[in-house]
């Protein structure tokens, strides 16, 4: 389990492709903590293109060429508030992996128990398949020493036929239960090979419904990625309100001329958009609006998450009784009434018919012992993974 949880977390393409967000995020950094580029201008003016012919009696021209810088002046703390978003950003990026990474722990544990199982009903079916056939080996023998009717043995032949269909069922679950979860493992070609190796878990959760709940509300990475979110929904509301102050531009200009009037000159310059329209008014409330939303969200969510914990706890308290019942009522009797029913039909005591309703009884109970205990075993997982513990050991 933890060699397939391991390589699922390092080579699954899902959880691969979600990592990506932080380094995209790392690059919204980057662009955050720009400053604005000069601007820069180069000019030639009052050019003699129609033959004026400037001179000093026309006093035209002169021909001039200009260079020109403009720096932008922000002001608000743009730069400051542009970078606390996209920090924040990347927080909530962070705990989105890590949600990601806890659903993908489940769906892992999840696959791997379903292999279990499927090996346990193979190994059953095939047990059963070998009694059976061992059956019909004992019929025939009778049948030939003309102690037993030939459609008792063509009755046991079917029988047979029909637990050999079972183990193909059931080795074909088994193989589509491999396949699942080496794609959650990351591999893109199923190897036939492969194989899961381990025990269902059979132990109990070391926390109350209530500590779990506390835990899931503490520790839950999708509630902590909201609350992160709503740090980011502040700094951009910050960030709305500084880019309603208008920016400064400042530049200085350097003027030559020639020809009939030589002379070079400074020119420095200031401009300020006036803010009578736009103040940004509808980001700012956007951004009002959106933490409101946030808010609404985190409530919703953690109504969600107590809900889960209380399923899943269900599940579990489910799982256990039944577990406990199979076990203490129905798995040793099931399994004497087999014997005992096999034994008497080998001496000829009792028919067929019970016999055959004595071995699917015992394979149903054997059938749902198994399903119990992987259900138990589920709900152990689905417990770390709702209230956080699979991420937050």
């Amino acid at each position: 389990m933890e060699q397939a949880v391991q390589e699922a977390l390092s080579r699954n393409l899902g959880l691969l492709a979600e990592r990506y967000n932080l380094s995209i995020a790392d690059a919204r950094i980057i662009t955050a903590r720009l400053r604005p580029n000069p601007v820069l201008s180069a000019g030639w003016d009052y050019i003699d293109a129609f033959g004026t012919g400037f001179d000093v009696h026309n006093a035209a021209g002169p021909t001039e060429f200009n260079f020109r810088v403009d720096f932008v002046l922000e002001r608000g703390r743009k730069r400051e508030r542009r970078t606390e978003m996209a920090q924040t950003a990347r927080e909530v990026a962070q705990y989105q992996l890590l949600n990601a990474t806890r659903m993908v722990i489940f769906d892992v544990q999840s696959a791997f128990v379903d292999v279990l199982l499927a090996k346990e009903n193979l190994a059953l079916a095939q047990q059963n398949l070998k009694a059976f056939n061992s059956i019909v080996e004992v019929n025939a023998a009778r049948v030939a020493a003309g102690d037993l009717a030939r459609v008792e043995l063509l009755r046991s032949r079917v029988a047979a036929l029909q637990f050999q269909n079972t183990v193909r069922q059931a080795d074909s679950r088994l193989r589509i239960a491999r396949n699942r979860l080496q794609t959650l493992m990351g591999r893109t070609v199923p190897s036939p090979d492969f194989d899961a190796a381990g025990s269902l878990r059979r132990d109990a959760p070391p926390l109350s419904l209530e500590g779990l709940e506390q835990q899931s509300l503490k520790f839950r990475p999708d509630l902590q990625a909201l609350d992160r979110d709503q740090a980011r929904s502040l700094a951009d509301l910050r960030l709305q309100m500084a880019q309603g102050k208008v920016d400064y531009t400042v530049g200085a200009e350097f003027h030559r001329q020639y020809y009939n009037a030589t002379g070079s000159a400074l020119g420095l310059f200031f401009s300020a958009p006036l803010p009578v329209f736009n103040r940004n008014q509808g980001e700012i409330e956007r951004a009002r609006r959106e933490q409101e939303q946030i808010q609404a969200r985190i409530r919703a969510l953690q109504a969600d998450v107590r809900n889960e914990i209380r399923s899943a706890w269900l599940q579990y308290t489910t799982s256990r009784d039944l577990l406990e019942s199979i076990e203490r009522d129905m798995l040793a009797q099931a399994r004497d009434v087999r014997q005992i029913t096999e034994y008497s039909y080998r001496r000829g005591e009792a028919s067929f018919v019970e016999f055959l309703d004595a071995q699917r009884a015992f394979n149903d109970t054997m059938q749902g012992y198994n399903e119990a205990r992987a259900e138990y075993a589920r709900s152990l997982y689905l417990i770390d993974s709702v209230s956080g513990k699979a991420v937050n050991p």
